[in-house]
């Protein structure tokens, strides 16, 4: 039996629960998912020559690192061949590419330093996602940016807020899809602070200040992002949790981004999704992989991908939830990387959209929980990779067992030869 038959006996399995695997194929193909450039050099950027800092932190040497924008690209276009689905790409401003002997600091940046981003994202049909990068700066004043005590370090960073809704709305413009743009830092403290409120309410002013930049919400999704703890800040983050959700329900157009990295061991995103929608026309994801910390760890097709997915999924709110990845491993190949990860999230939905959900919740509904815990049961055995091959089929991509090869090939001929 070859793949297609193969599918076709797979599709009357999944028929039978009233589910139209068919249909499902052709919605997950309009799904877009961003996915972030700083796999492939480490989280490193453009715009300087020092070490990561402000609580980021990438391990491992394995060959074949971009180095040059010229790279980046080659290696993102490689892994974009090997994935099926709608792909934007997602920047930080540390990956401005500035004409030779040209530089301008973050607080100065202008769209025209990723002209050649829209160009590249253009050309691929892609849309753009943004994120300051508030890290890895000479100007990360005794750790802190936009909550620092020091006035002139914040108006820096505030001035790096400003430009980058900017930029935002000019990739908007140009693509004509919404930019998402993220504020994260990584200010707090290693040890026990004194002070816990007045950072916040300094960031608080801060990013109402950054809010403050004319730009048009159709255009551009202004999002705050919270960390429990990071590499030298264990004790004490300004943008907790309570502090990011609580300004996003606040202040209108400003969306909550949940990283489901950024919690406590014992919490779990998929459960927090379907509480923030009942309050949030829209939210935002960074989908990566903890390994007992916010590690980033590369996605997998693991049990939180899969209840993430299904949150989404059988609350109808593919339309409302902005999906991107967030993670960098230098410790294997950093194109293999990208590509698991994306297809990985590919599955976890498509494992989502074959659910039998209108039967489902009439059990829960009519109390028929021995029949729904048979149900969820049973469907965790169906042939799911039938659907899956035939997806990446539609989509012009290898199958599962045909891609690594390819990235083999370009590893000898490439990676190994910079």
């Amino acid at each position: 039996m070859n793949q297609r038959e193969r599918y076709e006996e797979t599709k009357k399995m999944y028929a039978a629960l009233g589910v139209d695997t068919d249909a499902v194929m052709e919605a997950l193909k309009k799904v877009p998912v961003s996915l972030h450039c700083w796999q492939g050099d480490d989280v490193t950027g453009f715009d300087h020559d020092g070490p990561l800092t402000g609580g980021i932190q990438t391990t491992g040497d394995y060959p074949g690192k971009a180095k040059t924008p010229q790279e980046l690209m080659q290696d993102m276009d490689k892994a974009l061949s090997l994935m099926p689905g709608t792909k934007k790409l997602n920047l930080h401003a540390s990956y401005a590419i500035f004409e030779e002997g040209e530089f301008a600091d973050r607080d100065k940046l202008e769209p025209k330093h990723f002209a050649k981003w829209v160009e590249f994202a253009k050309e691929r049909n892609m849309g753009i996602d943004f994120n300051p990068t508030f890290f890895s700066h000479d100007k990360v004043k005794d750790g802190l940016t936009l909550s620092s005590p020091d006035g002139e370090t914040r108006k820096f960073w505030i001035e790096h807020g400003k430009a980058c809704i900017r930029i935002s709305q000019y990739f908007a413009k140009e693509t004509g899809i919404p930019c998402v743009m993220n504020i994260w830092t990584g200010d707090g403290y290693k040890d026990i602070p004194a002070d816990r409120m007045g950072p916040r309410m300094r960031y608080k002013d801060s990013i109402e200040q950054i809010l403050s930049e004319p730009y048009d919400r159709d255009l551009v999704k202004p999002c705050v992002e919270s960390k429990v703890f990071g590499i030298g800040v264990e004790s004490y983050t300004a943008g907790s949790a309570e502090f990011a959700l609580s300004y996003a329900a606040t202040h209108e157009g400003c969306l909550p981004l949940m990283d489901n990295g950024h919690y406590h061991p014992t919490e779990v995103v998929s459960d927090k999704i379907p509480a923030l929608l009942c309050f949030f026309p829209e939210i935002a994801l960074h989908i990566t992989r903890p390994v007992r910390w916010d590690s980033d760890h590369v996605v997998l097709f693991d049990d939180e991908a899969k209840e993430m997915a299904k949150e989404i999924v059988r609350n109808d709110a593919l339309g409302r939830v902005y999906m991107a990845l967030d993670y960098f491993d230098a410790s294997i190949n950093r194109v293999s990387a990208w590509t698991v990860g994306f297809r990985s999230w590919q599955k976890a939905l498509l494992n989502a959209m074959c659910m039998p959900y209108a039967k489902m919740k009439q059990l829960q509904d009519e109390n028929r929980l021995t029949e729904l815990m048979v149900v969820q049961e049973e469907i965790k055995t169906y042939p799911l990779g039938d659907v899956w091959n035939e997806y990446c089929r539609q989509c012009g991509v290898p199958a599962d067992g045909e891609w690594f090869g390819d990235v083999v090939k370009y590893e000898e001929d490439v990676l190994l030869k910079r």
